[in-house]
């Protein structure tokens, strides 16, 4: 049985930090896992950003509740969970995916939490685990799953390469001339394609 493995952000919805930078006009926060592989160095940065400049979770959420999915991506999502089993893995935080979610038609999300106090400064964050798309996908191959990942960005290699099948999706010239032997697309049509070839394979 197979399991398909899906980033979020840059595969099926917008980079929600992006759409934040150009609301409040702060273009330091338009860095991504695409530019800082170190997860924990890239949101140590952008909560030092927050802070300087005063915003916090309700700013943040004000802005994701405008944010609609990648043109195609709950058709591509819907017509993938009609033929197999899909979870989205995802460096996102719980406070930030719901209205994502809700758009997406409800799958199931693996992610992160957010440490926030009652004023809605944004004060930390706590990983669900260590490594956690490599990590998910390792321990869903113990239940005796084979798994099939897809993402964009640097964070997503490690559960692309652990797996029986990856591919990158609309990613950097950078990461793929990196990883010349990962395949890489660029419409949902491709990548679903891809995706059924393994199932049918």
């Amino acid at each position: 049985m197979y399991m398909t493995c899906l980033d979020l952000e840059g595969v099926l919805v917008p980079e929600i930090w992006i759409a934040f930078a150009e609301e409040t006009g702060i273009p330091e926060l338009k860095k991504t896992t695409r530019d800082e592989p170190d997860y924990d160095k890239l949101m140590k940065y952008r909560l030092d950003i927050l802070k300087e400049h005063g915003l916090g979770l309700p700013e943040i959420q004000a802005t994701i509740e405008k944010i609609d999915p990648l043109p195609g991506a709950k058709e591509f999502l819907d017509e993938l969970r009609a033929f197999g089993q899909v979870v989205i893995i995802s460096d996102t935080f719980t406070q930030f995916a719901k209205p994502l979610m809700k758009k997406l038609g409800w799958p199931t999300l693996f992610c992160n939490e957010l440490v926030v106090a009652e004023t809605g400064e944004v004060t930390g964050f706590k990983m669900r685990i260590e490594d956690s798309k490599k990590s998910t996908v390792l321990a869903l191959q113990a239940a005796g799953l084979e798994t099939i990942a897809s993402g964009d960005s640097f964070n997503d290699l490690g559960m692309i390469r652990a797996s029986k099948a990856g591919f990158l999706f609309r990613t950097t010239d950078a990461i793929r001339e990196a990883n010349p032997d990962v395949p890489a697309y660029e419409t949902y049509d491709e990548l679903l394609a891809a995706i059924k070839a393994v199932y049918e394979g």
